[in-house]
């Protein structure tokens, strides 16, 4: 496996060295620049932050969170993202997509105020649903191609973006319906990447042995994937 490459899911279950870089030496790299960590900003966050321009904006998305109806214990989750960012000199502010949901032109605008995306972890169907809901699935996908906006998240923020949500149910509940959200539950992740991506592989975390079965799903079902040990990151561009 290169650095930069594809985990193929014929080959044996391989971890990705620590971090990864997109191959440039083609001269075709679009600008776009995603940043995938496995759990919060993972042990680069100084890459992060050069890659950032001038615009230090960063809208903080919590929705993969709102299946939880404690609010204190969102208020928490919420400081220490917003805690994390400005510890790397940026301007954090929470962007709740419950806000703009039905109100995708609003959210188009509201998403030129800031140069980074932070997308945290929680359910990934909640999460996607949100997306849908509020048209940032559609919005974001617009940014390829541009240097205008960095795409930066952890666990469910990354597994989002790629094609699909299928392997992910072994983990995440599919079906859970929060407040305020319509009765459905999406399969087709937003594509930004075109591989599927097992976060928290073979780590200290609670979700670790269910993803070994999100990993024979990959492999099973000759999906392309990438497993990610919590601390690891790739860095993408599209």
């Amino acid at each position: 496996m290169n650095e930069g490459g594809l985990i193929d899911s014929k080959e044996s279950k391989g971890i990705p060295s620590t971090a990864h870089y997109p191959d440039t030496t083609s001269g075709l790299c679009p600008p776009m620049k995603l940043y995938l960590s496995s759990y919060h900003l993972g042990n680069h966050s100084e890459k992060l932050k050069a890659m950032i321009g001038a615009n230090k904006k960063a809208a903080v998305i919590l929705n993969a969170m709102d299946f939880i109806q404690d609010p204190v214990k969102r208020e928490e989750s919420m400081r220490q993202e917003l805690d994390d960012l400005k510890n790397l000199d940026l301007q954090p502010e929470e962007l709740d997509l419950r806000t703009y949901f039905g109100k995708a032109d609003e959210l188009r605008l509201k998403l030129k105020e800031y140069g980074l995306v932070w997308v945290r972890g929680g359910n990934c169907f909640v999460l996607l649903r949100a997306m849908e809901e509020s048209g940032f699935n559609k919005i974001i996908k617009e940014y390829r191609g541009k240097d205008e906006l960095v795409y930066g998240g952890y666990s469910a923020g990354v597994c989002v973006i790629t094609p699909t949500l299928k392997g992910t149910e072994l983990v995440d509940d599919p079906v859970i319906l929060p407040i305020g959200y319509k009765n459905q539950t999406i399969w087709d992740g937003v594509g930004l990447i075109h591989y599927s991506v097992a976060p928290h592989y073979h780590s200290n975390h609670p979700e670790s042995e269910a993803i070994n079965k999100t990993v024979e799903y990959f492999i099973e079902n000759k999906m392309l994937f990438r497993t990610l040990k919590d601390g690891e990151v790739i860095i993408e561009s599209v």
